[in-house]
């Protein structure tokens, strides 16, 4: 598998891929299960260890290391699963 940086770099400067085909699944505290999935598409900037997207007029900040999944839509197919699999507190 593809480190994240990689696949992040692929799906948002690749014009060959559109971004609506795929969607980030994140652990966000106080969602059903502690995981939001966000499309791609919402995606507005995208740092070394970092991500923003919009949510309700305001830009939210995602560290890489909260990412999950990123899955394309379109296949299915899962490009980036979190390797741990501990319970999350």
């Amino acid at each position: 598998m593809l480190p994240l940086k990689n696949i992040f770099n692929r799906i948002f400067w690749d014009k060959r891929l559109d971004r609506g085909d795929y969607v980030i699944t994140f652990i966000h505290r106080g969602a059903p299960s502690d995981e939001k999935t966000i499309a791609a598409s919402l995606v507005k900037q995208v740092g070394k260890s970092w991500f923003t997207y919009e949510e309700e007029g305001s830009e939210v900040y995602i560290p890489m290391h909260r990412i999950v999944t990123v899955k394309n839509l379109k296949t299915g197919e899962i490009l980036w699963r979190k390797r741990t699999t501990s319970k999350r507190v």
